[in-house]
């Protein structure tokens, strides 16, 4: 696997300056910001695919400090109720796809979206339980009216412009929030077009969000085995006492460190090297050995700090070399 930083936690650098400070810490890949909520500040797709002297600068900043881009983001919500912002996240992601046939990477990450809870909706509405039954009616509208009629198309798109992966990350607040809806959509859009369209659709694997939900990150893998096409290293610490009085659905500011449920934190700082160790090997047991992609969002460390520290965790519980092809001793 490769040490991996979703680079924009430093968008107020330029690219050349964050690949400049990527590259003595041993970091070997990045994933680029192209739009949506990532932002635009290293790649505007549309800008790059309109001028071929710009998008080779761009490319050869890369290649001056021997490192690879191992996906494009563009976390957004096209299937958002309002049109003009769900027209804004969809330009932004068809954008990010024709940049990323153009320069050859086959991986985009993005959200599924979450739609309103009808088609008079102005606002998503995310539902987290089957009762009352006008919660019912609102997945059903989300998913079989929105939802898989939207990503069909994408992933057809996608499909015809030469990008093998779209993946989603799981993230509550959208309608892909967990194992059991990723394979959902995935195989909705697989029985709507075929299995090899379908199948265009998979994971970004980021435990954090897995971990509040009360999930185990080594079994939810498991579950996607074949599925996972991206990475995300974060880390979640969950608060006993907070937690024990109010449970894990929890709307305070992430500011709010001491007073909420759960926090995110870098790796190392929510769970310890066993666990991540766990993680990592189970990763590359069920077939994933791409990018361990770090996603900085500690409050409690400043970026520098929390890169840095999550950058020396995952060097000492990383596997690097590639699988053996034989036991010695079997």
């Amino acid at each position: 696997m490769k040490l991996c930083v979703l680079a924009n936690l430093y968008g107020n650098l330029t690219l050349e300056e964050t690949l400049k400070k990527l590259k003595p810490m041993g970091v070997e890949a990045v994933e680029i910001g192209a739009g949506g909520f990532p932002g635009k500040a290293h790649c505007n797709p549309e800008e790059l695919l309109s001028d071929d002297k710009k998008l080779n600068e761009w490319l050869d900043t890369f290649k001056r400090y021997d490192i690879s881009l191992a996906a494009l983001s563009c976390h957004g919500n096209a299937v958002h109720p309002d049109p003009a912002v769900a027209k804004s996240f969809d330009t932004d992601y068809r954008n990010t796809v024709l940049l990323a046939e153009k320069i050859g990477c086959d991986t985009v990450v993005t959200f599924s979206g979450c739609p309103g809870g009808s088609a008079e909706d102005k606002t998503p509405n995310w539902v987290t339980c089957p009762w009352p039954d006008d919660f019912l009616g609102i997945l059903d509208y989300q998913w079989n009216k929105v939802l898989i009629p939207y990503w069909k198309e994408q992933a057809e798109f996608a499909k015809a412009h030469g990008i093998k992966k779209i993946a989603f990350e799981m993230h509550p607040g959208f309608c892909v929030y967990n194992p059991a809806t990723l394979l959902r959509l995935r195989a909705a859009v697989g029985a709507a077009v075929g299995a090899a369209v379908g199948d265009v659709i998979g994971a970004n694997f980021d435990p954090s969000h897995l971990i509040w939900q009360g999930m185990d990150p080594v079994a939810a893998i498991r579950e996607l085995q074949g599925a996972i096409y991206h990475v995300h290293a974060k880390d979640t610490r969950i608060d006993a006492i907070n937690t024990a009085k109010n449970g894990v659905l929890d709307t305070k500011h992430y500011s709010d460190e001491l007073n909420r449920s759960w926090v995110f934190r870098t790796v190392g700082y929510g769970n310890g090297e066993t666990y991540w160790r766990d993680m990592i090997s189970t990763l590359r047991l069920c077939g994933y050995d791409r990018v361990l992609s770090i996603e900085h969002e500690d409050s409690v460390m400043t970026i520098d700090e929390g890169l840095r520290k999550a950058v020396d965790f995952l060097k000492g519980v990383c596997i690097f070399d590639p699988k053996p092809t034989g036991m010695s001793w079997a």
